[in-house]
């Protein structure tokens, strides 16, 4: 289950590739695609393993990348315990 996931602005994006190179858990990889600049941006290949570490958006010269963890779900508390009156003779 993936614990985070990516946000590419292509439009920004260079295709330096140091978003690729710092992964830690490598689930990015440069897209066949390109932009309009004519480069080729980032893509997760493996969402599944995204952490959301936000490593990439830090070594990203041009703020074209950034990581972002999912929110926990929330535990809901115990429900009270029942109080049951007995009677005192």
């Amino acid at each position: 289950m993936a614990k985070g996931s990516v946000v590419v602005r292509s439009e920004r994006c260079k295709g330096c590739a140091f978003c690729v190179e710092f992964c830690p858990p490598r689930v990015l990889g440069l897209s066949a695609a390109f932009n309009a600049k004519g480069y080729h941006v980032p893509e997760l290949i493996d969402p599944e393993k995204c952490t959301g570490c936000d490593l990439c958006g830090m070594y990203c010269p041009d703020f074209a990348i950034h990581g972002y963890r999912f929110p926990k779900p929330s535990v809901a508390a115990p429900p009270p315990e029942e109080v049951t009156e007995t009677a005192v003779s």
